[in-house]
Parts: C-alpha cells; structure tokens; sequence
C-alpha cells in the first residue's frame, strides 16, 4: 500500500478557527457590557448592524468569486472584525458609518487581497481609519456616561438618532452631549489634550466631571473589561503573551517618563493604560495573527514599536487615540520585522 507523506507537523491542535473566532469574541463580552452600562444600548445597535453588514458584504463577494459561502462566513473571522469595529466607533454614530466601515473592511481590506490570512492590514482598524480621516465629525461624537448626562437617552431616542440624526424631540448629538453642568464633554483623552493645548494643567483638566481620580469615568472600566477578556485568552493560549505584554510594557515606560519629565502636562502610566483603546488594542487588535508579526522576538518588536507609537501619537499628534494608526502602521513594517527575527534554521548560519 502506497503511503502518502504529509508535511509536519502531525499532531494537530483541536481548536478550529472558527472556535478561536468565537472565543475572541465571547472574550470582548466584560469590555462590551461595562460600554453598554456607561454609554447605552446604542452599542448594541451598532454591534448588530455590523454583523449584519459583515455578513451580507462576505457572502455576496464570495458568490462573486464563486466559493463555498458557509464554510468561509462560519469560520467567525468577519463577525470578529465587526465586533472590534462596532466597539470602537461612537454609539450614536449614524447607521451609515457603520455600514461603509464593515463594507471597506471585508470587501476591500480582506477579499480584495485574497481573504483570511492574505489581508496586509487588520481589517477593522483599516475601516476605523477610513472613517475617521472621512468623517472625522460623526467618529469623534462620544457621549460621556450615561449619568453625566443633562437627561437620559430611551433606547428609542437612541435608535431616533442612528437612523434619523435626531431623537423624537429633535435633538441632535452635539446637543446630547451636553452633561448636567452644561459643558459639552468629549472623551478623557481629547480632553485632556485640548486642556493641556489651552496651558492648563493636567490636574486642572482632570478636575472636572468628566474624571475620577485616576481616569475618565467609564473609560477605566470598559477598559478593565477588556482586560479581563484578554487575560482569559492568555490563559486559554488563543494568543501568545509577546505582543500585549511589550505593547503595555512600551506604553508604561513611555507614559512614566514623560510624567517625570513633565507632570503638569502628561497625565502618567495608569491614566494612558486604562483610557481610550489601551486594553481592546493590547489584547484583541494588536494580536490579529494574519496581520501581525510571526517570530516570538518579532512579536516584541512588533509590540513594542505600537505601544511607542500610541504614546508618540496621543502626546504630539494630532489625534487623542492613536491605536488603529499605531496598529497600521506597523502592519506594514511586519515583512521587514519578521525577515530580521526568523530564528536559524538548525545546521545553517554561522555561530
């Protein structure tokens, strides 16, 4: 009998990609429930139109290029990438945003290179980017938590504004977003930096209501929520411990120098860890294994070099968060990091 030998290795892992999928995804539920709590079903909204979106733009492009639609829309990879999308965009974001975001990611960033594991960018933060640089006004819209508000948002006013622009009264966002001491509020790290810009001090910015001690109020724990989902990845080895951990590491030492330096002006280490997408992009956005780095010494630079960035960007850039940018940034430097970290091959190379 003839025998046919199959390339190593033999022993293969029980956990299917559509598994690992579905377990990233169930690992952003603690992160997705503090953002419901503090900022309102509307995420939810948002959450649904993507997966919708995602899988209606994944299976038209797969009969076009006539494949299997199910085995490929089963496999969980789109639906991640509308969860990853739908949690970092604004709650109240028109219903548009988020449908020309999940349309450009899988049609453009993913299929149009090939599909899963042939995409150069992580598709949710190419998406994110487009829609920042395109309509920089709707993606910048937060709300504060629900309990600053000047009166609470029904889920009906909160669909009213997706789909209308404005709730039953005639509300508009801008004017939502108007808190209980009358001040229209923007996020802990916006404004923050539009204070410090202003010759303030970041004691003095992190007076307001908008704060607590520490971070901005919500902020802190929808990122805590993320962090416990990424710790549970960890410990289930969905993803290895190299790129969080440098990313994080990187982040720390560069927030604490520059709160040495200047304290008056850089709000320090727990401030930058637990604030805009700190936490989502350390432990699900960062650790995409398609678009990521593949040598474990690669995977700290790799990390490393986005957590350098996210300080760089958010200190003198010209946006608050900068994650999506850091992440793509070093999606196209992954070629040049991997080529310069490949371990030797056994029996080649000079000692």
């Amino acid at each position: 009998m003839k025998l046919t030998m199959a390339s190593s290795p033999h022993n293969h892992s029980h956990k299917s990609l559509s598994r690992l999928m579905i377990t990233v995804i169930a690992a952003c539920i603690p992160g997705l429930i503090a953002q419901v709590y503090f900022f309102g079903t509307a995420v939810l909204i948002q959450l649904t139109l993507a997966l919708i979106t995602v899988s209606v733009c994944e299976a038209a492009v797969l009969l076009l290029r006539k494949r299997k639609v199910w085995p490929t829309l089963s496999d969980g990879s789109a639906w991640l990438t509308a969860v990853l999308l739908a949690l970092s965009i604004p709650p109240l974001a028109p219903w548009w945003i988020i449908v020309i975001g999940c349309l450009f990611a899988i049609v453009i960033v993913k299929q149009l290179y090939g599909g899963l594991g042939f995409n150069l960018f992580n598709p949710a933060m190419a998406a994110y980017v487009l829609l920042l640089v395109s309509f920089p006004v709707q993606m910048t819209s937060w709300l504060p938590v629900s309990d600053l508000l000047a009166s609470p948002i029904s889920f009906s006013q909160q669909l009213s504004v997706i789909f209308n622009g404005f709730t039953s009264a005639g509300f508009s966002v801008d004017q939502l977003r108007v808190s209980i001491d009358g001040t229209t509020m923007a996020t802990p790290l916006d404004t923050v930096k539009t204070d410090v810009a202003h010759h303030l001090t970041v004691a003095e910015s992190m007076s307001k209501s908008l704060f607590n001690d520490w971070f901005g109020l919500g902020w802190g724990w929808v990122n805590l929520g993320f962090l416990i989902g990424g710790l549970y990845l960890l410990k289930a080895k969905i993803i290895n411990w190299h790129i969080p951990v440098s990313f994080l590491g990187a982040l720390t030492i560069c927030s604490a120098i520059g709160y040495i330096a200047s304290p008056g002006t850089e709000p320090g280490v727990v401030f930058h860890l637990f604030s805009g997408a700190t936490m989502l992009g350390a432990f699900f956005i960062a650790t995409d294994p398609v678009s990521a780095s593949t040598t474990n010494k690669g995977r700290l630079i790799y990390g490393a070099l986005i957590g350098l960035l996210v300080y760089l960007i958010r200190t003198f850039g010209g946006y608050p968060d900068a994650v999506a940018f850091s992440v793509l940034l070093l999606n196209m430097a992954v070629p040049l990091i991997d080529y310069y970290t490949q371990p030797r091959t056994y029996g080649h190379g000079v000692k």
